[in-house]
């Protein structure tokens, strides 16, 4: 969300966009500072809707909906007191917060207990040249260099041809991997250990 991405920056969050970031100061923010109702590029519905269009993130850009990232231009949100996508709405009004942020260690059953008590839980992983190219099945670390670190969202676990699995929506649009989401073997690139949630 574009206001949690301009505000909660480096010097509130040590949070830096794509450049890096960690799953748990956001989450503090929320219970802090609270965060506006925003929506897709575009949207005047809501205070701060995102402010770079869909595209093609790691797909060929052939899609009729969504042009190449690189000629997307990126318009950095900022950290502002006001609602620019409905000037209507009051923005310190808007303000939702989470009653909490916590951690998840690496304990797996601790994971699925809170997915299946509260919802979705915030992840962290590295990710490798292979990821970049997932459409479906369980994902494992084969080949490729590292990329660097993602955060996407867990949403279920499951086994399939044996191997357990984490369920995850990644931020790469629906047009990536399986429909947007994929499968990753529970423990690869790191993922059981870096797992935040709250209550909103």
């Amino acid at each position: 969300m574009s206001d949690t991405a301009g505000c909660c920056n480096g010097t509130e969050c040590f949070s830096f966009d794509c450049n890096g970031g960690q799953v748990g100061t956001p989450w503090g923010w929320f219970t802090r500072a609270g965060v506006v109702t925003g929506g897709d590029y575009g949207n005047t519905e809501w205070c701060y809707a995102y402010t770079m269009h869909q595209c093609a993130h790691h797909v060929a850009p052939s899609l009729p909906d969504y042009p190449s990232c690189d000629d997307v231009p990126t318009d950095a949100p900022q950290c502002l007191s006001s609602c620019p996508s409905n000037t209507s709405i009051n923005y310190a009004n808007d303000k939702n917060f989470a009653s909490s942020s916590y951690s998840l260690r690496a304990n797996v059953d601790d994971i699925k207990a809170d997915i299946m008590q509260y919802g979705t839980v915030t992840n962290a992983f590295t990710v490798y040249e292979d990821f970049l190219t997932y459409k479906s099945g369980v994902y494992k670390h084969v080949s490729g260099a590292s990329l660097g670190g993602h955060s996407t969202k867990t949403i279920g676990w499951g086994t399939e041809n044996g191997e357990d699995y984490w369920l995850c929506v990644n931020s790469w649009n629906d047009t990536w991997g399986d429909q947007g989401l994929f499968k990753i073997l529970m423990g690869d690139c790191g993922i059981n250990r870096q797992n935040h949630a709250g209550l909103v």
